[in-house]
């Protein structure tokens, strides 16, 4: 969001401190048309209209009703969407050499400097009333999508693979016959629909069957003939641009898959040969998952603002720990896009680079052409780097190199395979890296999983309830038992078996004072944990159970996840 729109709007006296730091905290406000609608709502003597008629007299700029705009002649074609929704701003008029455009932030120079460079025309602003202007954008911008439901077989033949630019091969992909491509389009889209974040196609000796993981579980889906698994196979290596007549080898690929003109799903491939055929495993690549904000990730607001501090740090290494599919990445990304402003120089070592964000500098490491993460990192401190990410490590060269960024000016953010903050320590202890670097650079570390959310329709009460000593013997405190209520999941309609969605589970432990002394001594996880646990840092299981008595998961969905 603007400030500029919060400095207007404090100087004509509509919102002091106390109202700014409330709406900001909202998560639904995300820019200045939300803010605007978020202070309407709270206050009743004002509107959108009023708020756009006194910013107008301030500014010394025209107000206008945007209702009163012919917009029969706009053209799609000819307008920067990019600008108009990063902006807000819609250009309703131009008059010789002057493109007017319609705000509800007159404040929002840099809108202005944009349209001016996009259009090559002076630009000038028109005030008009925020919750109209973006009823406007959205009717003007809006493409009709299609639902997953409304694709008949034609449609599903047509779908496109779109063009891979970081392949090297140009060829165009071999024409497969039409019922295997409508077959695979449908599991795809499928696949999107209920939400899956993999599929597995696996032959056997006398069957076939794909299956989608949906929340972390794996859940049968079709069962095709086993004699189409060659050719199923096939299609979908030429789909990721593979060599289909390599089969004795594992091969990566990627697929671009384009269902609408405005929409594309990205997925990554892998295959391994098997006695029966060719396992295909896809992982689907949202990329939206980085842009939710970290308010829906799960943090309680205790972890939340040790992670933010650590985030706002100019140096430092924050370490993400869990196991793979645990949420690392979308955890990582969601930092980064905290992070992401035109003031700093951001770089990315990755194995493969599963999310793309604008204005980050990202690099696909190349074992076989030497491009590892030492070799990446070594080159990304002689670009100016402020922050710097890699996506793990793995060996105690990457892990020295790291260690010196963070403790030369830079932030670095990585991920390692453990099972806990205290353990992660331990850990760069057994790779080699020597205690007083661990201490003077990690700042935080974060371990974590993701567990099922209870299905919000459907959720009941527990009737038989664990005896007290099992609670107590699980985590639960005395405090905790005397006055809870557990739920469990049921199953319905809109759901799968009680679950719908995922959430975090998170060990958040920052490095203080007396951690650092401990592992100056070369003290283990054990010690580190319980000076954790004394300084108010809850392990994993303690945040689960936090989780279970909010009623947003279950005791046995805690249990499976926090199980180490």
């Amino acid at each position: 969001m603007n400030t500029s729109l919060i400095s207007s709007l404090t100087q004509i006296g509509l919102i002091n401190n106390a109202i700014t730091e409330e709406l900001s905290a909202l998560e639904e406000v995300t820019n200045d048309l939300s803010f605007i609608k978020a202070l309407c709502n709270k206050t009743d003597n004002l509107n959108a209209f009023s708020i756009a008629e006194q910013l107008s007299r301030f500014h010394h700029i025209p107000f206008v009703d945007i209702e009163s705009i012919d917009f029969s002649n706009f053209d799609r074609e000819k307008v920067n969407e990019k600008l108009i929704l990063k902006h807000q701003c819609l250009p309703i008029h131009q008059k010789g050499r002057v493109l007017y455009l319609a705000t509800a932030n007159p404040q929002n120079y840099a809108a202005l400097e944009d349209f001016q460079f996009s259009t090559g025309l002076a630009a000038e602003f028109i005030c008009v009333s925020a919750d109209l202007l973006q009823q406007t954008i959205d009717k003007l911008l809006e493409e009709e999508e299609l639902g997953l439901d409304d694709f008949n077989e034609e449609e599903l033949t047509g779908i496109e693979v779109a063009e891979d630019k970081t392949q090297d091969d140009d060829d165009a992909p071999d024409k497969d016959d039409a019922p295997i491509v409508v077959y695979i389009n449908k599991i795809l889209l499928d696949a999107i629909k209920k939400g899956a974040s993999d599929l597995h196609f696996e032959p056997y000796e006398n069957s076939y069957r794909v299956r989608f993981r949906i929340d972390g579980v794996l859940h049968e889906v079709a069962s095709p003939p086993v004699n189409l698994s060659t050719r199923l196979a096939a299609r979908l290596k030429v789909m990721s641009r593979l060599d289909i007549a390599e089969k004795r080898k594992p091969q990566d690929g990627r697929i671009k898959l384009k269902i609408s003109k405005k929409k594309s799903i990205d997925f990554r491939v892998s295959t391994l040969p098997t006695m029966w055929g060719e396992k295909v495993v896809m992982r689907i690549l949202d990329s939206s998952s980085a842009m939710l904000g970290i308010d829906v990730l799960g943090y309680e607001a205790e972890q939340k603002e040790k992670y933010l501090n650590a985030l706002n740090q100019p140096q430092g290494m924050i370490l993400v720990t869990g196991p793979t599919g645990s949420g690392k990445t979308v955890s990582l990304y969601t930092g980064l896009n905290i992070l992401n402003t035109a003031e700093r120089n951001i770089s990315t070592a990755e194995d493969p680079v599963e999310i793309n964000l604008e204005g980050i500098n990202q690099v696909q490491i190349n074992p076989k052409a030497d491009l590892t993460f030492a070799a990446a990192l070594r080159s990304f401190l002689r670009q100016d780097p402020d922050i710097v990410m890699v996506g793990e490590i793995r060996d105690l060269e990457t892990a020295e190199i790291a260690v010196k960024a963070a403790q030369t000016g830079h932030l670095v953010l990585s991920t390692l395979h453990t099972n806990s903050a205290p353990e992660t320590l331990t850990r760069l202890l057994n790779m080699g890296v020597p205690s007083f670097n661990i201490a003077s650079s990690v700042s935080l570390i974060i371990a974590q999983r993701l567990a099922r959310r209870l299905c919000k329709h459907c959720k009941e009460p527990e009737t038989e309830l664990p005896t007290e000593n099992e609670l107590l013997k699980f985590g639960f405190t005395q405090e905790q038992i005397s006055n809870m209520t557990l739920y469990k999941p049921v199953g319905c309609e809109l759901c799968s078996g009680g679950y719908k969605g995922r959430v975090g589970i998170y060990e958040v432990v920052p490095i203080t004072s007396e951690i650092a002394h401990l592992i100056m001594q070369e003290g283990n996880s054990l010690q580190i944990a319980e000076q954790a646990q004394k300084e108010g840092f809850n392990n994993l299981r303690q945040s689960g159970i936090k989780k279970v008595l909010d009623g947003v998961t279950s005791l046995e969905e805690v249990s499976r996840v926090t199980n180490y």
